[in-house]
């Protein structure tokens, strides 16, 4: 039986997004195409498509009866989540080709990685790079010669803009294939360990490169439960991967299995005029991939990603609507940063599969959802198995493991870690902010405590290091970092200094208009505050030792000052103007500052959908 809150937020979801939806459908119907779509174009269109094409592919092209499949990718070679994608598009090609169909690549993505850029000005185009990514996706695509796509990516941005582009061709069939984790190195909490010694200066940096090197160390997704292996996961749940593969690892045989199912499985949809992505992708999917998120203590960047996702498809997901299934999905996994494991050990201990068995038999996730398996396949139950290799070299699913095999980092919904998701929107003088809490000890989950304000992260950490941190309890107002004042870079770098300063006894907490990392954790943190300092929000007027509550518990972010008082301040600091804001390809970013929307809203630089509360009507 489907739980009651799950019930009401789909039905809220659904009344509110009725005119977007309906008119996204539209148009995505609109744009389906009887056989292959190339063969509406004009023969000199054609002939530059096929052009440097093989002699077996060129004459595939030429006919009438072979499904074109795009390829989309994010290899680069830095990245040591996409690199395993370097051998991809042989593979996948040949996969296609056996299965009936032909494949090229469309087009490349850019991939930047948050863990190279933290802290530093790249970090400040990070957000932006998504919906770049979705605008590459959607110039891959735009050649209109493709029935289905491949879409190749795993990382932070990556994964969302991908999606967001796709979703512009939503009657295209498109299957993500992913990449898998690299194996398990320096366990995340020594990492973070050693971070912390580090920032108190008591060792040095060859140390901490030998630590962070142990960490980080070969082909495959960083191990830590971050964005990126949120995203994995999500892809998994919304029916978007094949079962199973998200967290197989690179350079295996049954990773390779996967990839050329993942190929077969589109060039089938294709050829049968499966409904595209933007059918599958529709409220109750979205409301999965929410659950999912709050059961395994997922990434806050999802607020963002998920909203912006929704509203490519025509949903109008909310905070609220998060934060309303948050009080009733239990928290399931304990994975750094919410707990010791890694990504490997959730994987071997039942992972996604298990993860969907439990929720579903709880009645917290929908199970009447179309996927890329097709019409045959029952909902999402099929995705509580497990993939097997088998003797021919091939992938195969059997019935995923009905228990755990862990649970020390992964439960059913009847023994949860904690009753709740562990997100939180909070509400109050400041504004509108999110707070994740799985990861932050009870005891740390109510500070009230002196603002010290900044405008920069480099003047926060400068304070901490001339000891003006010290002693004292403090909430690091960190401002002028929303999604118009600098690109809402992730403030990741911060939290070893909180760390240490929180390990010391005192009570801290951050607020911010900016970011915190999918990996970031123990220290309080209402991220996301909006409306933005840059834009007029309150923020703006906050000063150094104004009273501030964080309360992940009531749900409330309170200023301790007169109304009248706050109301007559004039703001102080200010988001980098004109040359403040250049170097590092900044620049370039300039009119993406100046049309992004507020972080409730996805913080996307595309255009708004309207929303339009409308009242469910309950039915006898």
């Amino acid at each position: 039986m489907t739980h009651p809150t799950l019930i009401e937020v789909t039905q809220r979801l659904v009344a509110r997004s009725a005119p977007t939806r309906a008119a996204y459908l539209q148009r995505i119907r609109a744009a389906a195409s009887d056989g292959p779509v190339r063969t509406r174009m004009a023969c000199g269109n054609l002939a530059h498509g096929f052009a440097a094409a093989d002699p077996e592919s060129k004459a595939a092209l030429r006919g009438t009866v072979k499904p074109g499949i795009a390829i989309v990718t994010s290899y680069n070679d830095m990245l040591s989540a996409h690199a395993p994608y370097a051998d991809y598009p042989a593979l996948l090609k040949q996969a296609v080709l056996r299965a009936g169909g032909i494949a090229q690549v469309a087009g490349g993505v850019p991939a930047m990685c948050d863990g190279v850029t933290q802290g530093r000005p790249g970090m400040e185009l990070s957000l932006f790079s998504r919906d770049v990514i979705a605008m590459s996706t959607a110039i891959a695509l735009s050649h209109d010669m493709f029935d289905g796509a491949l879409l190749l990516g795993v990382c932070d941005k990556i994964v969302p803009g991908l999606l967001i582009g796709a979703l512009s061709f939503g009657h295209l069939p498109c299957v993500f294939v992913p990449a898998g984790p690299m194996a398990s190195g320096l366990p995340n909490a020594e990492k973070a360990r050693v971070r912390q010694l580090y920032a108190e200066g008591r060792i040095g940096r060859a140390e901490l490169l030998e630590a962070e090197s142990a960490s980080y160390h070969g082909r495959g997704t960083c191990t830590f439960y971050g964005t990126a292996n949120s995203n994995q996961l999500l892809m998994e749940v919304l029916g978007l991967h094949l079962p199973g593969s998200s967290f197989t690892s690179p350079d295996t045989d049954l990773r390779d299995a996967l990839t050329r199912a993942a190929a077969a499985r589109v060039t089938e949809l294709a050829a049968a005029g499966a409904p595209g992505i933007g059918e599958l992708i529709d409220e109750k999917a979205i409301l999965n991939a929410c659950v999912a998120l709050l059961a395994s203590g997922g990434s806050t960047n999802h607020t963002l990603h998920l909203v912006a996702i929704a509203r490519a498809a025509g949903i109008a997901l909310t905070w609220e609507d998060l934060s309303d299934l948050s009080a009733v999905v239990p928290l399931l996994t304990r994975i750094y940063p919410n707990g010791s494991a890694d990504v490997n050990h959730f994987h071997a201990a039942g992972g996604i599969g298990f993860l969907i068995r439990t929720l579903l038999e709880a009645g917290l996730l929908h199970e009447d959802v179309s996927t890329v398996l097709g019409d045959g396949a029952t909902g999402l139950s099929a995705y509580a198995t497990e993939p097997r290799l088998t003797a021919d070299g091939t992938a195969t699913w059997v019935e995923g493991t009905p228990v755990s095999g862990d649970t020390d980092v992964l439960r059913g919904a009847d023994e949860p870690f904690a009753p709740d998701g562990g997100l939180r929107v909070l509400h109050g003088e400041l504004g509108t902010a999110v707070i994740k809490t799985s990861a932050v000890k009870p005891e740390h989950r109510v500070v009230s405590a002196p603002a010290m304000v900044f405008d920069d992260q480099a003047d926060f950490l400068d304070a901490f290091k001339d000891g003006r941190c010290d002693g004292r309890d403090l909430v690091a107002v960190i401002r002028y970092q929303g999604p118009a004042a600098n690109g809402m870079p992730e403030l990741h770098k911060l939290t070893p200094a909180l760390g240490v300063l929180q390990d010391r006894g005192q009570q801290v907490a951050i607020v911010t208009d900016g970011r915190m990392s999918g990996a970031s954790g123990k220290v309080p943190a209402a991220i996301h505050v909006t409306p933005e300092a840059a834009l007029g929000g309150p923020l703006a007027r906050v000063r150094d030792g104004d009273p501030i509550t964080v309360d992940a518990v009531t749900g409330t972010l309170t200023l301790h000052v007169a109304a009248e008082e706050f109301a007559r301040r004039e703001p102080t600091g200010a988001a980098p103007l004109g040359a403040e804001w250049s170097g590092t390809g900044r620049e370039l970013f300039a009119p993406l500052r100046a049309c992004v929307g507020a972080a409730e809203h996805g913080a996307s630089i595309f255009p708004p959908i309207a929303i339009q509360e409308t009242p469910v009507v309950e039915h006898a």
